[in-house]
């Protein structure tokens, strides 16, 4: 993946935080658990891009 995209969706994703979490009138604590959830999603998210962490595939829930 090239660096210009990956710098392009990090941005969409922090704007998208950003409007969520000035928009959307929601309890404090529910703000901050979802904040919580996106920045580990994207942090898992660019060790699997960058390789330094293996397939999640196998990998299931339940």
């Amino acid at each position: 993946m090239p660096l210009l995209n990956l710098i392009v969706i990090l941005i969409v994703i922090g704007v998208l935080l950003w409007l969520v979490n000035t928009y959307i009138p929601m309890d404090s604590k529910i703000k901050s658990i979802l904040n919580i959830v996106v920045v580990v999603a994207v942090v898992i998210w660019l060790l699997q891009v960058f390789g330094l962490l293996g397939s999640l595939n196998g990998i299931t829930v339940g």
